[in-house]
């Protein structure tokens, strides 16, 4: 028999301790030879990054020495941080940002030039004794400069520029024979979604680039992850349909290769995305997305047979195969992320190694429920997760508050995998509802597109009109709605504050307050970003001012907590705090968390741990219950005693 006890202060062994320690976070998966590596970060190192090998008897074994840490910070979001080859490895240190070169037993040696140039996306062209890859030049004053370069790899501190004159480059990929080349770009104000260039160009004996041209994409037509088949052709992802669907080129002419109304690709806000591989010559798998949740499949490239994988996981990435074998991460709303290998011939799988241990359990996880609302007359997607704990229940006299979450990018997504964090609320007694609003990718280009000059509008219509939804269905408790986002969701956080009486409380993480500081003061990755999703600046001035939470915080009256890293190069630390001290100063309610060693996104173990219980106090003195712990107070100014 369930004890009936307040919604907020239900007992769980789900603590943010075990959130931020019992995590490690996985990515870029790469089979070389008989071996298989991955990257872990560890926020119980400090976020610290270390390359994985699966040794021979199946064990994980560390290959990262210490005072090492493999991420790059091209395009500050970094990914593609090192290459494996013949057990050699080429890899990003952070702190100065140089490849260096790892052979086994072996200290690592920096193989780039010194100086302030960043490293992503870099392969190995073994036959000439290089590495080919993307270079964010940062030497010289103003924008850095972004282009191909060569990094020969007995001639320590010398590069080669191998193409320039667009503002963004990304995956260069050479094919077996070494005789052609690929690579993307796209110049300001696009971002990767919007309109990109799918260039191919011949290498000669020496490796100079000849006959270079365009063969796919445009201002309007995002073409992501090109990829030699092991037959010659080169593949490729475009959204030309209004789809992310897979095409090839035979040197000639491209033909789509798989036709559904579904995304094989990601929005590349990382380098190194991984949606399709080639075990064998004619042979394709592949992982698409349909409504939020991922699927795979194998091809026939020769008679064109396909068959669909049947695995228990609704999220599937960095897919890599070779022979037999399919190597992905992959979780779902009850199975944690994994490192997962499947046999194509038995179609049996694996797990090799696990982001978290679900060791609590099962009967304190909230079981997802996928929800589709109308917003402006239009369907919106998103996941609701209700409370649960099988120790307790809600009183009957009462409905549970509501967490609304708004997700970053914002041309990114939300999941369904199963998450401690959400859990963390949920079993608490606090529901969850994960908004996938209109610009969110997954869905198409056309609902990618819907955010188009439409920030501030029509995500925060959505994530209020789905927190109105479920109160109007009798799920939660009118009066006691929050809303919490980072970045970008930070963003929608805010301005859902602003420009909507719907919630009673927020949370912003490192979120942006004055979107024109963002536009004068940010990367380059995004410097032109709200030229899209707002208007060119200063041309549309007047849509900047009315779509700032900051030229607009009196309108503010609810108490909202902010986190912020000291270290942030994307929103630098002055909008929250700006934000902060303008609420402060009217007598709102409000807190403000700077954590001086993190970035744009927090990475270390006791910053997330320190994040979480703050946000619950602060919950839980405006939505009125009490926490079962004993967690550290946050000073909230202006709350009455």
């Amino acid at each position: 028999m369930k004890e009936v006890k307040e919604y907020g202060s239900w007992k769980t062994p789900i603590t943010a301790e075990k959130v931020a320690s019992g995590r490690v976070g996985l990515a870029e998966i790469q089979p070389e030879a008989e071996s298989l590596y991955w990257l872990e970060t560890r926020p119980g190192e400090g976020g610290r990054n270390i390359i994985v090998k699966l040794d021979k008897g199946g064990k994980p074994v560390d290959l990262t020495p210490d005072g090492f840490n493999v991420r790059n910070r091209v395009h500050e979001y970094g990914g593609g941080s090192y290459e494996v080859s013949e057990g050699v490895i080429y890899f990003s240190n952070f702190a100065d940002q140089r490849i260096y070169r790892m052979a086994e037993g072996k200290e690592p040696r920096p193989v780039s030039p010194e100086g302030s140039f960043r490293y992503a996306d870099y392969v190995l062209d073994d036959e000439r004794g290089r590495l080919l890859g993307v270079c964010e030049d940062h030497t010289g004053d103003g924008e850095p400069e972004n282009y191909l370069v060569a990094i020969p790899l007995d001639d320590n501190g010398h590069q080669e520029v191998v193409a320039r004159g667009h503002d963004f480059y990304a995956s260069p990929r050479i094919n077996q024979e070494r005789d052609k080349i690929c690579w993307v770009t796209w110049d300001h104000p696009n971002m990767p979604w919007d309109g990109t260039c799918l260039h191919v160009g011949e290498l000669n004996e020496k490796g100079d680039l000849k006959d270079q041209r365009v063969i796919a994409g445009g201002e309007s037509e995002s073409v992501i992850i090109p990829k030699w088949s092991k037959s010659g052709d080169l593949f490729y992802v475009s959204d030309r349909t209004g789809w992310w669907n897979l095409y090839s080129w035979n040197g000639e002419e491209g033909k789509r290769i798989i036709e559904r109304k579904a995304e094989f690709g990601r929005p590349q806000w990382q380098f190194g995305i991984s949606t399709y591989d080639f075990p064998a010559p004619g042979k394709l798998v592949y992982t698409y997305s349909e409504n939020g949740r991922w699927f795979s499949g194998e091809k026939d490239l020769e008679d064109g047979s396909s068959k669909s994988y049947d695995l228990p996981y609704t999220q599937i990435s960095s897919l890599k195969a070779e022979g037999n074998e399919v190597w992905f991460i992959g979780g779902s709303p009850d199975n944690p992320p994994g490192i997962r290998v499947l046999s194509r011939d038995t179609g049996k799988v694996d797990t090799l190694k696990l982001s978290f241990s679900p060791e609590v359990d099962k009967g304190y996880f909230s079981v997802l429920e996928t929800i589709e609302f109308e917003s402006e007359g239009e369907k919106v997607h998103s996941f609701y997760y209700s409370p649960n704990n099988k120790e307790y229940r809600g009183p009957e006299s009462e409905k549970p508050p509501l967490l609304v979450v708004s997700h970053g990018g914002p041309t990114a997504s939300t999941s369904d995998g199963l998450s401690q964090e959400i859990q963390y609320w949920t079993s608490r007694g606090i529901a969850v509802l994960d908004v996938n609003y209109r610009g969110s990718t997954g869905f198409g280009r056309d609902y990618r597109q819907e955010l188009k000059g439409e920030w501030g509008v029509v995500d925060v219509e959505d994530c209020a009109r789905g927190a109105l939804h479920l109160a109007e269905i009798g799920k939660v408790d009118r009066d006691r709605l929050a809303v919490r986002g980072g970045s970008a969701g930070g963003y929608t956080t805010l301005a859902s504050l602003a420009f909507k009486d719907v919630f009673r409380a927020g949370a912003s993480y490192y979120g942006v307050s004055d979107p024109v500081k963002l536009s004068e003061d940010t990367h380059k990755f995004e410097s032109r970003y709200l030229d899209g999703l707002i208007g060119p600046y200063p041309e549309a001035e007047d849509i900047y001012e009315e779509r700032s939470p900051i030229k607009h915080s009196e309108d503010i009256t609810s108490p909202v907590i902010f986190f912020q890293g000291g270290e942030d190069e994307v929103v630098p630390p002055d909008q929250a705090k700006a934000m902060y001290k303008s609420l402060a100063g009217r007598n709102v309610p409000t807190a403000y968390l700077l954590f001086e060693d993190e970035q744009h996104g927090f990475r270390k173990e006791k910053n997330i741990e320190r994040s979480l219980e703050a946000e619950l106090f602060f919950y839980s003195r405006i939505l009125n219950f009490h926490p079962p712990e004993k967690i550290e107070k946050v000073e909230i100014k202006n709350l009455e005693k």
